[in-house]
């Protein structure tokens, strides 16, 4: 039998461990985000948890740039698209009180909505699946940002405009479905949007620090944005919050989304079948699961399952991750919409559960190595992946882009430098038939294929041509690419992001090289470039000349 000195010294050892590795991850976390959000410039807070423990909460930077204000944990932000799992939470409570089914007809509710032949469904709306255009997709939202407008009369800038696809055909996310559901809410409810979610979920649940996020009002703690352009931070454009509504509307800080995730998780917000629609992810016509449920995304983190959402609107950017196995929660957000927390969240997801995103390389022979090299193609043939070995290196390229290094951890895994996202490669009968990208974003496999990259061969304009092209190309007010040239080099530049170098393929026609992207230039009736489209990643987004 256990003497009880022998007890208490177990139980100090096991303290002390505990400790230990807390303070362990509290030193990891600090260097990970002191050294993406620097002392003088726009901030962070972060919260991580373990069930009802708070294991982490800081705030780094500033909240305020011209009042020299430093950040704190309780600060309060806009948080974006993270709106949308509030929205899918209330059309359900709706459903479960009987005055709405998701499998309705939007007509039922919108009857004078412009369904163009097909039947689309709240569950349509909820999924990102309609086919609906999403007005922040549509060039002239700019020319509308800042002006309030109620709800019917905002539906009425997007509703004629063409579907991208038949319902259920596609996943494309979709702003213009969550702002439909707002009015739904409204019309089954009987209440406006803000009042709804306000009395339904913020006030049982004591969020005192989460709001709609009118702009007139004066909230306590509230923060301000900025956005990156050539001149370095500047503050975000203005944005009438109006628009962003059931799609992006709400502010809150990481105390008041723990708060709110903790009760959704225990079952606190929506019955256990409510739970389910919500985290399933829905599938295609095809059978195809597409990673996202009633407003939010289904991931992993090393393996182990997610549910999880971010949110980007003027000003910020926000990341919210819940791993329901191990019941750890991990929110960072940002008031720089050019500072992405998304990486770090996910690196500190992994650190809490105890799977760093960290690797160590193994030695395989050279034979090994060279067995994976090949051409992989993506699910939808619109990209290409090269695995090449060379001088005892594998690399990964995508067709006309960088080329990476990559590094085996383990039979058919590999790992890039300073990155979360790795590969692995499927076999069927021993041979090598696809292979598996695990990124930030998802998952994506691309299948072996005997097809060639493309290659795209570089022509010479002359410089007044290439002058042409110089300009400021909006996509919306906050996101634009910026084309200059220097020393006879046409450069882009998108919003937050570095510069780079863009060549001609044809007239009219450039593409990149650290990307596979290509650019194509349209002109007026006059001659004058007045437009732009990007095509990247099978997605097509358009920008206007300003």
């Amino acid at each position: 039998m256990k003497t009880f000195a022998t007890f208490v010294l177990a139980l100090v050892a096991s303290f002390s461990s505990t400790f230990l590795h807390a303070q362990d991850l509290n030193s990891k976390i600090d260097q990970l985000l002191s050294a993406q959000f620097p002392a003088d410039g726009p901030g962070c807070t972060a919260i991580v948890a373990k069930g009802d423990q708070v294991l982490y909460r800081k705030a780094f930077g500033m909240a305020h740039l011209e009042l020299d204000v430093p950040m704190k944990p309780e600060h309060v932000f806009r948080i974006g698209s993270i709106t949308k799992q509030f929205t899918g939470a209330a059309i359900l409570k709706l459903e479960e009180a009987g005055k709405l089914s998701v499998q309705d007809d939007i007509t039922k509710y919108l009857p004078d909505y412009p369904t163009q032949g097909h039947k689309i469904t709240i569950e349509h709306l909820l999924t990102h699946t309609s086919g609906i255009r999403s007005y922040t997709d549509m060039p002239e939202f700019g020319d509308v940002m800042r002006t309030d407008q109620s709800p019917e009369d905002f539906i009425a800038f997007f509703k004629d405009q063409p579907m991208d696809f038949a319902p259920s055909e596609k996943w494309q996310y979709n702003n213009s479905g969550y702002f439909l559901l707002g009015v739904i809410i409204e019309k089954v409810s009987g209440m406006p949007y803000d009042k709804y979610i306000e009395e339904t979920f913020f006030k049982p649940l004591g969020m005192s620090h989460s709001h709609y996020g009118h702009n007139a009002p004066v909230f306590k703690n509230r923060v301000a944005g900025y956005t990156l352009s050539n001149d370095g931070v500047v503050n975000c454009d203005l944005l009438s919050m109006d628009l962003p509504y059931a799609a992006g509307s709400l502010l809150s800080n990481v105390d008041n989304l723990y708060t709110w995730y903790r009760a959704v998780m225990s079952g606190k917000v929506l019955s256990k079948k409510s739970m389910e629609k919500a985290h399933t992810a829905y599938k295609l016509n095809d059978g195809k699961a597409t990673q996202y449920g009633y407003g939010w995304f289904l991931g992993d983190v090393q393996g182990s399952p997610t549910i999880e959402h971010g949110g980007g609107i003027n000003g910020f950017i926000t990341a919210s991750i819940y791993l329901p196995k191990e019941q750890v929660f991990v929110a960072v957000f940002s008031n720089n919409e050019g500072n992405s927390p998304d990486v770090a969240a996910r690196k500190i997801a992994g650190l809490a559960i105890g799977k760093p995103y960290e690797w160590t390389k193994i030695l395989m022979p050279e034979q090994e190595l060279a067995q994976y090299a090949g051409n992989f193609e993506s699910e939808d043939g619109s990209q290409m992946r090269s695995i090449t070995f060379e001088n005892g290196q594998l690399f990964s390229q995508r067709s006309g882009g960088t080329k990476f290094k990559i590094y085996p951890f383990a039979k058919d895994k590999f790992f890039f430098d300073e990155s979360t996202t790795t590969l692995e490669f499927n076999r069927a009968g021993g041979k090598i038939e696809s292979v598996t990208a695990h990124a930030v974003s998802g998952k994506e496999t691309w299948r072996k294929t005997d097809k060639k990259p493309t290659t795209r061969t570089e022509i010479q304009l002359d410089q007044a041509t290439l002058q042409q092209y110089v300009g400021k190309y909006e996509v919306q007010p906050s996101f634009a690419f910026t084309f200059t040239l220097e020393d006879g080099q046409l450069m882009t530049q998108a919003t937050g992001q570095p510069k780079f170098p863009v060549f001609a393929e044809k007239k009219d026609f450039f593409f990149l090289k650290v990307v596979e992207a290509q650019i194509e230039f349209f002109r007026n009736d006059a001659g004058v470039v007045e437009r732009l489209v990007l095509y990247q990643g099978g997605q097509k987004i358009p920008a206007l000349k300003k």
